[in-house]
């Protein structure tokens, strides 16, 4: 112990644990860090060697015993069935299933979608429902046959604390030195701050920004392997880590179809990790973003309003030495191409990835620090219910070149800064004044990126400023770019001029460009607007048997241009491969994102497995439901057509329905998968417009 371990622990005993401990036992489960030292601090909350030895083997025990692997999940539930029941550690999910009016319950790694659970936990826990939180959660084996499940949930216990003291947490701080207090908390998340330099600290701290300031939208682009997703994934109980494909206005915001909120509104911080791959599909998710990001709230069929912080981490493939003094790339290369300049300018603060070091065991800690729940706690304590922004808004003073998104990114990332490391509210002005300097550095990054994607000077002003405790104006500038002139200073394309351009002979009159009216402008626009629907045409043709080529994408999706409802009429949607038939129909639907409904009018007969067909189809329900898309299913026993009937007025009849593909030769050949490889039936095709 240094002397900063015997000053932490006369303050905070009980809520430490020594980080080399948790190295010891992190390799080989892919538990998360704040799982792991719940249990450190169970069994391991001593100083004495001998005891920590038995702490760790019992904390080994306890992972080995209750949490289970992916790969043993049969073993698992087998131990349940027999020993009648058994406590596990996982992260429990909790889902509604309109079809069944229930609720069901699933363990990560147990492998059983449907395990009972009661009311009193999804209620306590909401965010069961949203996401799943890690608990310590015992699972009892149901011997009742008639039942239709075979395991309920009988104890769950939340792993994180039950109660926290702000009012000690405070205290315990203002007995340290604005250094020791942020040495203390970059080994709380398992650094070694004396082998950091200062401008690294202040990186490392930023990134915790999301999880202690409300509505703070932040961005980090640099090389792979320097712990970005760490933060949002493991270090805090109250964070979600997601992938671009969970990008959906339902997941994130509002399920209409649900009446329930997203992702936003259970979550401190929605962190998007590779945000490069982010795959957006429906424009919505966007603006409703756009929206959020500005206010904390957003409309859809109901007003919104959420405290979730958003956080994109990504990779930065180029050189950053190239990118700045490139007059092609900038340093939101790896965002999405529908990030555009509207969602950039809601960015607070751009981290430079690029100076962070690469993960190494050379800056893991050996000392003590908080366990990372117990900050977990303070950081969430502190984003529901301490506001610090009009303290900041009265002390700091910004310069002439500041706009208005410019000084809210710079004041809120101030207002982090003052929260992670003067909880008790003391800051001297050196120390504010490097918050506000390194806070208007980091939006100014912002800027001068939109100013080099930006054709004209909306945001030409990037020499951002403040004015220091002496009265000074202090342009602050990013080591990057100081002397990159193609970033500095990018190029833009000059406006024609007319004057110079107009032949002597001719008048003004004839040469000026004409100015439309706001009629005629709407005219052209509902001119350009319709000429995707006027491209599309009646079509009468025939597939011939064995031809490839076709999908329900080719055939349908482009007559689905702005429709939000859809019939499909089909007998035979009862067998097991029609029923995958349409599985694959709705999907190619969906990728139609203004599509809100489907309704499947079919039929069967005496050799169709009803119980099979059903449950298909209610899986189908469900899992359309989850995509914010409603699924109608009716039955007609005296139906013979044909034919998928959208709301815009086309009409889509195929003679075979949707079951006009060959039965594979076998299902490991080419076509098994992209229908427009495969094979296909004799049938016609009629499409025309009501």
């Amino acid at each position: 112990m240094d002397k900063l371990d015997e000053k932490l622990i006369e303050i905070f005993d009980g809520k430490l644990v020594r980080k080399d401990l948790l190295q010891r036992i992190k390799k080989g489960t892919n538990v998360p860090t704040f799982v792991l030292e719940f249990l450190l601090a169970r069994y391991c909350a001593s100083d004495d060697e001998d005891e920590i030895q038995a702490g760790l083997e019992a904390v080994l025990e306890t992972l080995s015993d209750n949490y289970v692997r992916p790969d043993e999940a049969n073993a698992a539930q087998s131990k349940v069935a027999t020993k009648g029941k058994h406590k596990f550690i996982d992260k429990v999910h909790v889902r509604y299933v309109e079809t069944k009016k229930r609720h069901w319950a699933s363990l990560e790694n147990f492998n059983s979608q449907k395990i009972a659970v009661g009311e009193k936990f999804y209620k306590e826990n909401k965010r069961l429902l949203e996401g799943g939180i890690w608990a310590e959660v015992k699972l009892a084996f149901n011997d009742i046959e008639e039942d239709d499940y075979a395991f309920y949930i009988e104890e769950l216990r939340p792993i994180q604390l039950s109660r926290f003291d702000f009012d000690g947490f405070k205290a315990g701080r203002a007995l340290m030195t604005r250094d020791e207090w942020m040495d203390i908390i970059l080994r709380s998340v398992g650094l070694e701050p004396s082998k950091l330099e200062e401008r690294v600290k202040f990186h490392f701290l930023l990134r915790l920004a999301p999880l202690v300031e409300a509505n703070f939208n932040f961005v980090e682009l640099g090389p792979r392997g320097t712990g970005k997703s760490y933060f949002y994934s493991e270090f805090s109980p109250y964070s979600t880590l997601i992938s671009g494909g969970q990008a959906t206005v339902a997941t994130l915001f509002y399920n209409k179809n649900r009446k329930e909120t997203g992702l936003v509104g259970h979550w401190d911080t929605i962190a998007f990790d590779e945000v490069g791959n982010m795959k957006v599909k429906d424009p919505d998710v966007i603006q409703i973003l756009k929206d959020f990001m500005a206010n904390g709230r957003f409309s859809r069929g109901k007003e919104v309003i959420a405290d979730a912080s958003t956080a994109f981490v990504g990779n930065l493939d180029l050189s950053v030495q190239q990118v700045v003094n490139s007059t092609e790339y900038d340093l939101f290369q790896p965002l999405p191409k529908e990030f555009d300049l509207a969602v950039m300018d809601r960015f607070y603060a751009y981290l430079p990835g690029w100076e962070m070091p690469k993960n190494s065991s050379d800056y893991l800690t050996n000392n003590y620090g908080f366990i990372t729940d117990y900050l977990a706690e303070a950081f969430h304590h502190q984003l529901k219910s301490v506001n610090v922004y009009e303290s900041v808004n009265k002390r700091i003073k910004l310069g002439r070149a500041i706009e208005g998104r410019d000084e809210k990114g710079i004041k809120k990332t101030v207002c982090s800064f003052m929260k992670i490391l003067h909880p008790h509210g003391e800051c001297s002005d050196e120390e504010f004044e490097q918050y506000v300097e390194y806070a208007v550095e980091c939006r100014r990054r912002v800027k001068e990126q939109m100013n080099k994607r930006k054709p004209d000077d909306e945001f030409a002003n990037i020499d951002l400023s403040y004015i220091n405790a002496k009265g000074e104006e202090i342009i602050v500038h990013c080591p990057e770019t100081i002397g990159a002139l193609a970033t500095l200073a990018p190029s833009k394309p000059s406006v024609p001029d007319y004057e110079d351009e107009r032949d002597p002979d001719e008048s003004l009159e004839t040469v000026a460009p004409a100015v439309k009216t706001p009629a005629e402008e709407a005219i052209v626009e509902s001119q350009s607007s319709a000429v995707d629907v006027h491209e599309l045409k009646e079509q009468h043709f025939k597939i011939n048997y064995g031809a490839t080529g076709y999908s329900y994408e080719s055939i349908v999706l482009p007559y689905l241009l702005g429709a939000k409802s859809l019939v499909i009429e089909d007998p035979y949607i009862r067998a097991k491969h029609q029923l995958n038939n349409f599985v694959r129909f709705c999907e190619a639907v969906i990728k139609q994102p203004s599509v809100e409904s489907i309704t499947l009018v079919t039929s069967y007969d005496d050799s169709t497995n009803i119980q099979e067909m059903a449950e298909a189809l209610k899986d189908l329900q469900q899992s359309l439901l989850e995509m914010d898309v409603k699924l109608d299913i009716q039955v007609n026993e005296n139906l013979h057509d044909r034919e998928v009937r959208i709301d815009n007025g086309w009409i889509v009849k195929i003679g075979r329905g949707l079951d006009f593909f060959q039965k594979p030769d076998s299902w490991f050949g080419v076509g098994v998968n992209d229908l427009t490889l495969r094979k296909c039936l004799e049938t016609s095709v009629d499409i025309f417009k009501r």
